[in-house]
């Protein structure tokens, strides 16, 4: 069985015991994260597909805690001015495994 779910203007594709990295939510380590937007549901041979969301369904997830992407070098120069800056950014993100998917 799988489910595609969207969090954070994203969509995952999801089953059962999988880890995935969303978009950052507030949820601490180990608590229950809920996910209402299931845009499809599938099991082998069924598949039901919401008219934009499937009505009824959820999936339940529990929070790993936050995590980091790669960092980004962020460099900007100007000619002729001796002008150069260099920072960094690491975007923050949240990762979640997959407990349940509840489908009608």
């Amino acid at each position: 069985m799988y489910a595609i779910i969207e969090s954070g203007d994203k969509q995952f594709r999801v089953e059962e015991g999988m880890k995935i990295v969303i978009p950052e939510i507030e949820a601490e380590k180990g608590s229950l994260v809920k996910f209402d937007r299931v845009l499809l549901c599938a099991d082998g041979e069924n598949v039901v597909v919401g008219r934009p969301l499937v009505a009824g369904a959820h999936v339940d997830a529990v929070s790993q805690g936050p995590v980091k992407g790669e960092k980004l070098t962020v460099f900007k120069f100007k000619k002729r001015k001796n002008m150069r800056r260099r920072t960094g950014h690491r975007q923050g993100y949240t990762e979640v495994k997959i407990g349940k998917i509840i489908c009608p």
